[in-house]
């Protein structure tokens, strides 16, 4: 595939575009100029291949999706085993709060699956915690009034 020029990419070319707005919408109609598209176009992205979602329970992918939070935040407290520690307060507060509430929002689906999954985030929440120079007061920390 030739590289694409992204400043030359137009969608009002594409097949299909419409300049107005949808039934409903009331914001603006989509831009028809410039749209910044990778120079590779989408290639290497369509070359990732994918789990088969639709064949997934819930509770496994809820649960994935949880998994990945708390490592994201695990790493960002410098609770990484490998390399040098990274400690990143203010992006690990959102990844913990979102993990929390994912988890308080689907326990009822989780089953026995919930409760590590809650032990995880007091773990990060206790080193959030412990990490802070200024520590958040009782139940005012990342998640603690989401998760009880």
């Amino acid at each position: 595939m030739p590289d694409i020029d992204p400043s030359s990419v137009n969608v009002a070319d594409s097949p299909g575009n419409s300049r107005s707005s949808g039934p409903g919408s009331s914001s603006s109609p989509h831009p028809t100029t410039g749209i910044p598209l990778p120079a590779h176009g989408f290639e290497k992205l369509d070359a990732l291949p994918l789990p088969d979602l639709a064949k997934a329970p819930a509770a496994e992918i809820i649960t994935s999706a949880a998994e990945l939070l708390m490592n994201a935040s695990a790493e960002k407290l410098g609770m990484s085993p490998d390399g040098e520690p990274v400690l990143d307060l203010a992006e690990t507060r959102p990844l913990i709060t979102a993990l929390a509430g994912l988890v308080a929002a689907s326990r009822d689906y989780l089953g026995d699956d919930a409760q590590p999954l809650v032990d995880g985030i007091r773990t990060l929440q206790a080193a959030f915690r412990e990490a802070s120079s200024r520590p958040d007061e009782p139940g005012q920390g990342p998640g603690e009034q989401l998760i009880s």
